[in-house]
C-alpha cells in the first residue's frame, strides 16, 4: 500500500555526460523494518543509484519521493531534515573517516551540527552509539588506524545512526572485510533494523549475504533493471539469465545443492555505448535474434515480480544455458 512506502523512485536517470550511469531505475523502500537489496557487477549503477537518492550526485530525470515529499526540490532547512532522515554508510571506512579526528570527535561532531547534544553532552550519547554498534566506549579516545577494519566499519555506523535515520543506504557495507568481520557487520544490521525499525538500502555484489536481511532485490545491468521482486522468489526461481548467473557463482556448502557455475563471457560493456537490443545480449548464453534489436521492458512476468527480458517466461519456467556455457562449479 502507498502508506507503507517510506521512499519511491520512479524513472530515475543520472548521466555523466555521454555516460548512462542510470537509466530508468524504478524501486520502492517500504518503512522500517525493511530492506531492499540492490545487486549487480561493478559497473553495474549500484552506487550511482544510492548516491543519487541522498542527493551526493546530480539527478538528470526521474522523481525521488520520501514520505511523500520531492526529494529533489528540497532546499535549506527541509533538506538538512531529510539528510538526518537519510544516512549512508560507504564501503570503505578508512577513506570516510578523517584520520585526524579521534572516534569520539568523529561522531562527536554529528550530534554537535545537528543540534542534538551540546559540547557537554556529546560523549555520554557517543558511548551509547559506540555500545548499540557492539563497541567498547573507550574506543572513543582512538584513532581510526588504531582500530580493526570491522571496528571501523561499526564507528560509520554508529555515525550513520547518531541522528536516527529512518533510511540508510548500505554500499558494500562488508565488502572489505574478513568473513568473521563480514558476519559479525550483518549480524549488527539485523539487530538494528529490529531495534530501530530501519529501512535500508542494501547495496552489493554478493547474492549470499541478502536472505534473511532484504524481503525485495532488485538485479541491475548497465544501469537498468534486469530483474526484480521478493528475494526468495528471485533467487529460487530468477527470471532472467544475468540472475540466473549471478545465482550460479553463490557457494553452497551442501553438495547436494550445488548449481551448475554459468560463465558469462566478455566483460560489461561500457554504459557510454551500451550496446543495441537488449544490453545484456552480447554475453547472454539464451541469446535469440530479437534480443539483438529490441530492448525488452521492465514487465511483470509474475505476482510482484518483473523482468526485463525477451525470454523471461520461459527461463522463470525452467530454462538454462545448453552444454558448454555452463560448467560445473568445483566447490571447495
Amino acid at each position: 500500500m502507498a502508506d507503507d512506502i517510506l521512499l519511491d523512485v520512479r524513472d530515475l536517470r543520472v548521466r555523466f555526460g555521454p555516460v548512462r550511469a542510470v537509466d530508468g531505475v524504478s524501486l520502492a523502500i517500504n518503512r522500517g523494518p525493511f530492506g531492499i537489496a540492490l545487486v549487480g557487477e561493478s559497473g553495474s549503477g549500484k552506487t550511482t543509484v544510492g548516491r543519487a537518492i541522498l542527493r551526493l550526485v546530480p539527478v538528470s530525470g526521474g522523481t525521488i519521493a520520501f514520505e511523500g515529499q520531492d526529494v529533489l526540490g528540497l532546499r535549506g532547512p527541509r533538506l538538512r531534515d531529510y539528510r538526518r532522515a537519510a544516512q549512508i554508510v560507504f564501503q570503505d571506512a578508512d577513506n570516510s573517516l578523517d584520520p585526524r579526528m579521534r572516534i569520539g570527535a568523529t561522531i562527536g561532531e554529528v550530534l554537535i551540527a545537528h543540534g542534538l547534544a551540546g559540547r557537554g553532552a556529546a560523549g555520554d550519547r557517543v558511548a551509547a552509539l559506540l555500545s548499540e554498534a557492539a563497541l567498547d566506549p573507550a574506543l572513543a579516545s582512538r584513532y581510526p588506524h588504531q582500530l580493526s577494519g570491522g571496528q571501523r566499519q561499526r564507528v560509520a555506523i554508529a555515525r550513520a545512526l547518531a541522528v536516527s535515520p529512518r533510511l540508510l543506504v548500505l554500499d558494500e557495507p562488508t565488502s572489505a572485510l574478513d568473513v568473521t568481520a563480514q558476519a559479525r557487520i550483518l549480524a549488527l544490521i539485523g539487530r538494528l533494523r529490529d531495534e530501530r525499525a530501519l529501512a535500508y538500502l542494501l547495496i552489493t555484489h554478493n547474492l549470499a549475504i541478502i536472505p534473511g536481511l532484504c524481503e525485495q532485490m532488485v538485479v541491475l545491468y548497465l544501469g537498468r533493471i534486469a530483474e526484480s521482486g521478493p528475494t526468495e522468489e528471485v533467487l529460487a526461481r530468477p527470471a532472467h539469465p544475468y540472475t540466473l548467473a549471478l545465482r550460479s557463482a553463490v557457494p553452497e556448502v551442501d553438495a547436494a545443492a550445488r548449481r551448475s557455475r554459468i560463465i558469462l563471457p566478455g566483460d560489461t560493456p561500457h554504459t557510454a555505448s551500451p550496446p543495441p537490443g537488449c544490453p545484456f545480449h552480447p554475453r547472454c548464453p539464451l541469446v535469440i535474434d530479437i534480443c539483438r534489436t529490441t530492448v525488452p521492458p521492465v514487465q511483470a512476468v509474475a505476482p510482484g515480480r518483473q523482468a526485463a527480458c525477451h525470454r523471461a517466461g520461459e527461463v522463470l519456467s525452467g530454462l538454462r544455458p545448453p552444454g558448454p556455457s555452463a560448467q560445473l562449479t568445483a566447490e571447495p
